[in-house]
């Protein structure tokens, strides 16, 4: 049984997010939470009962913030405020990204400055960890005031509305608390406004991201490797004293796993010293460090922004330790928006350079003396000729998804919200760039190793060789009878599940 994550006044680290939403690690309320829950829900108990009226507290809201609420009609308005802003339409978003968009809330809610209820956390906490799962639909959130629709979505299924997964299918939301045993809430003043404004769902994506993206660009190191391995490329680029003059961090690191990949090859050894009549590789080849360094050092920035997010409390107003309760605008999601669309670019480009490799293995006129797209029998079979076309046609989408959204800010709110971040959106090109560059890489990898196969008797380097041996097991031997699709979709889930890295076991 995973430990139990204790959500308080300490923020969360990026592994324990991914713990929880991907590993379900179950989640508690730590002692000094509860205590400062109760605390700060008192300052909201008597703000309730003033005179002066409070924004969030006993006023509508957005664009109706000046209409005081009289006390009989606030339980109806936070039902109201929820039923309201559910109202996301389009697909359901995968369960992990509603997972990370709950969990996050609730980390939130646990910081003690939103004034809810104890119980309310405790009741989402309740639902994270017996498994269920709202409903939330792509779109909905312009990523300021919080991700309104998706958050929404979760408020309705604590409230016992709406629909849920659970147990592996889709049922009633009220249907699916009474099994659990979890008790439907019964919103308060504030509770709605604490439960739906945050950067929760563009965050979660962030992370989730972040740690996808760190095994692929590990993964790009060694497919990049056996590339320029098979094309009969040098090592020596990559050496550690030409490295250090350009200081990068990220691409110091390509180039040490690209270096370690090739140590004890008999392909690379074999054009070694004068009788070799190349001066210099390619781009695609001799740069990959620098283009692959550069994409982690990209993906190190945007860490340091989820890190300060992990740290924020994200309410609107929020309730302050004194009792004040202040209008902000710290749900804005520009700094969260911002990188979610700068990781799109390198990703764009570490799939790029991977597709301009395979390409090279494949044209007889630049490969070095490998058959006409590796083919067992050209013409007769087509070889890897079309598996680089789906190569090519993944590369372009994933131009097109590094054109950033947070600067299509588009009013709303009756011009009350006249300039969002689109941080929702930059989250969802994200998610697809990332299954992109995992198709792409795969492709590579597919090409790489049987480029190797072709090379023989000349042996590649343990590293290399075992990644190329781990294919064998999961992929069907050459011919022109093969069916590349499901090769393809077996390559892929390599790539994902990591044991690419684990066949490799290189040490940087």
């Amino acid at each position: 049984m995973p430990e139990t994550v204790l959500l308080g006044s300490e923020p969360l680290t990026a592994a324990q997010v991914v713990d929880v939403v991907r590993g379900h690690a179950p989640v508690g309320l730590s002692d000094a939470a509860e205590k400062n829950l109760a605390a700060t829900r008192q300052h909201i108990e008597d703000l309730a009962h003033a005179v002066t009226p409070t924004y969030g507290v006993s006023t509508g809201f957005g664009a109706l913030a000046t209409r005081h609420i009289p006390v009989e009609s606030r339980t109806a308005l936070q039902r109201s405020l929820i039923r309201s802003h559910a109202a996301g339409a389009g697909p359901a978003v995968e369960t992990e990204v509603v997972r990370g968009l709950m969990l996050l809330r609730l980390r939130t809610l646990a910081s003690g400055y939103t004034g809810v209820r104890p119980g309310t956390a405790q009741a989402l906490a309740a639902l994270l960890n017996a498994g269920i799962t709202p409903i939330v639909h792509e779109y909905g959130s312009l990523g300021c005031s919080g991700d309104l629709a998706p958050l929404a979505a979760v408020a309705l299924a604590l409230m016992g509305e709406g629909e849920v997964t659970y147990r592996g299918e889709i049922q009633k939301a009220g249907e699916a608390l009474k099994q659990a045993g979890i008790e439907p809430v019964v919103l308060a003043e504030k509770e709605g406004l604490a439960l739906t404004n945050g950067t929760d769902g563009m965050l979660g994506m962030l992370l989730l991201a972040a740690a996808d993206l760190h095994r692929l660009f590990d993964v790009a190191d060694i497919t990049a490797a056996m590339s320029v391995e098979a094309l009969l490329g040098t090592d020596r680029a990559f050496a550690a004293d030409l490295q250090a003059l350009r200081p990068h961090p990220g691409q110091a690191t390509s180039a040490a796993r690209m270096w370690q990949a090739l140590q004890g090859s008999k392909i690379v050894e074999s054009h070694r010293g004068p009788d070799c009549n190349r001066v210099q590789d390619a781009y695609s080849l001799r740069c990959a460090p620098q283009v692959h360094g550069a994409a982690r050092d990209s993906l190190t920035h945007a860490e340091l922004v989820g890190d300060r997010e992990l740290m924020s409390a994200v309410d609107n107003p929020v309730v302050l330790a004194d009792g004040r309760v202040e209008s902000n605008g710290n749900f804005h999601g520009a700094p969260v928006a911002y990188v979610l669309d700068f990781l799109a670019i390198p990703v764009a480009d570490v799939a790029s350079i991977a597709e301009r490799r395979t390409d090279r293995m494949l044209d007889k006129a630049r490969s070095h003396g490998l058959p006409p797209f590796l083919a067992d029998d050209p013409g007769v079979d087509s070889g890897h000729m079309i598996a680089q076309y789906t190569q090519a046609a993944v590369v372009s989408e994933l131009k097109r998804l590094a054109v950033p959204a947070s600067v299509d800010s588009i009013p709303s709110s009756a011009m009350q919200e006249d300039h969002v971040s689109m941080g929702w959106s930059a989250a969802r090109k994200l998610r697809k760039a990332v299954d992109g560059l995992t198709t792409v890489l795969a492709i590579e990898l597919l090409t790489a190793a049987r480029a190797l196969d072709f090379r023989a008797p000349l042996e590649p380097s343990p590293v290399t060789g075992r990644v190329r041996d781990l294919l064998r097991t999961k992929v069907a031997g050459p011919g022109p009878d093969r069916h590349l699709a499901p090769e393809i979709a077996a390559a892929e889930e390599l790539v994902r599940s990591g044991a690419v890295l684990d066949a490799a076991r290189l040490e940087v």
